[in-house]
């Protein structure tokens, strides 16, 4: 099985030594051969609803949503993301997503359950966060996971003063997409602000739109997809056999 190097734009090396739980679990070392759940209440995961629609152009999504309220909340980032699975397609056959993602030094591992079937994408997400990246996908692989499927974006994050969801904007070698993550009526009405009906509302996965997008162009997925955008080379790649549409 290959190594997997995770991109490293910047060339940070991660800092030693620290490991955080996101927004989930919360681990703590108990005597040196377990561990234990120090709060149960943190073991319970968070629920996930979001929907995409297609953006237009960069520029013009950027006008779009500010002319709609919202400003900047996290400066785009460059993001290197992997998805992991058996040889055997488990995750993919029971609907469910592993993924490491890289932004800077840090990296997130996140696992997402099967998805509630619905107008959104409503589905378990947990998800721990580290700087140890390699050695992270090292344990992976020694498990028998296999990195599937390869994909780069850049992400901007917006929000509107006192709403309680999240809109971003994605650039990617296959389109650009708006995200829109909250509460469902938040969701819907947001949509509706921006100009999209409920018939617009995307619930593919990357992993999805990128096989449908090389299906139109009649190109392998296994082939490398490189594009620059903004100055930044992104590169997306089925890496193993499976040419499924993910989750």
């Amino acid at each position: 099985m290959s190594e997997v190097h995770l991109a490293g734009p910047e060339g940070l090396e991660p800092p030693a030594y620290w490991f955080e739980a996101s927004r989930s679990i919360r681990l703590s070392y108990g005597p040196a051969d377990c561990y234990h759940l120090s709060d149960p209440a943190m073991a319970k995961s968070s629920v996930e609803t979001e929907i995409k629609l297609p953006a237009p152009d960069p520029e013009s999504a950027r006008k779009l949503l500010r002319a709609n309220g919202f400003r900047v909340s996290k400066r785009r980032v460059f993001e290197s993301n992997i998805v992991y699975d058996w040889p055997e397609a488990v995750l993919r056959g029971q609907r469910k997503l592993l993924r490491l993602r890289q932004v800077g030094a840090n990296f997130t591992l996140t696992f997402k359950g099967p998805p509630e079937t619905g107008r959104h994408k409503t589905r378990e997400e947990i998800e721990a966060i580290t700087a140890q990246g390699q050695q992270l996908a090292a344990i992976l692989e020694r498990l028998g996971l296999e990195p599937t499927l390869r994909y780069e974006k850049l992400r901007t994050e917006f929000q509107r003063a006192g709403e309680p969801g999240v809109a971003t904007l994605d650039e990617t070698p296959v389109g650009c997409y708006f995200e829109l993550e909250g509460p469902p009526d938040w969701i819907d009405a947001t949509a509706a602000r921006l100009g999209f009906s409920h018939d617009q509302y995307v619930n593919s996965s990357y992993a999805a739109l990128y096989v449908e997008w090389c299906a139109a162009k009649q190109r392998d997925p296994a082939a490398r997809l490189k594009r620059v955008i903004a100055g930044q080379p992104l590169v997306w790649s089925v890496i193993t056999a499976q040419r499924s549409q993910g989750t």
